[in-house]
């Protein structure tokens, strides 16, 4: 039997990999039914989330490589109002 679709990846599996490749990552629950890891690397953050139904939704934020001071606080202020 042969599937369209991508493989499946696991929870648990998908910890121990980002372990056996010493990646740091942290586990959160943003909404009920899923388990989100956040993965940090350099210039990146991946949300990888895990949900109750099987299915993994996958989002990536990607740096610019501009370092700012605490003036580019006042943007996150601004998005607040």
């Amino acid at each position: 039997m042969t599937t369209d679709g991508p493989p499946h990846v696991s929870l648990y599996e998908f910890i121990a990999e980002l372990e056996k490749r010493d990646i740091a990552f942290r586990l959160e629950r943003i909404r009920q039914g899923s388990v989100m890891v956040v993965v940090a690397v350099p210039g990146e953050r991946w949300e990888v989330e895990f949900l109750e139904d099987g299915r993994v939704e996958v989002e990536r934020f990607v740096s610019n490589g501009v370092i700012s001071n605490e003036l580019a606080l006042g943007a996150l202020w601004q998005l607040g109002e």
